[in-house]
């Protein structure tokens, strides 16, 4: 079984589907992130950064196995 891909067409120009899946995973993250303050995501974490890049990592990479 094969997965097909669906492009998506911006003006005329084709746009890999691995780009929308960055583009979904980036504004669920930036939605997500005010209530990652209020519980005290980076309290949890001695590099906060690094914990909120690999939690967009695990979502852009289940979108893409998953979509």
């Amino acid at each position: 079984m094969t997965n097909t891909y669906r492009e998506l067409v911006v003006g005329g120009v084709l746009i890999a589907p691995i780009v929308s899946y960055a583009a979904v995973a980036l504004l669920a993250f930036l939605l997500l992130r005010p209530l990652l303050r209020f519980v005290g995501f980076a309290s949890w974490f001695s590099n906060p950064s690094l914990a909120e890049l690999s939690l967009y990592v695990a979502m852009f990479g289940l979108l893409a196995l998953f979509f």
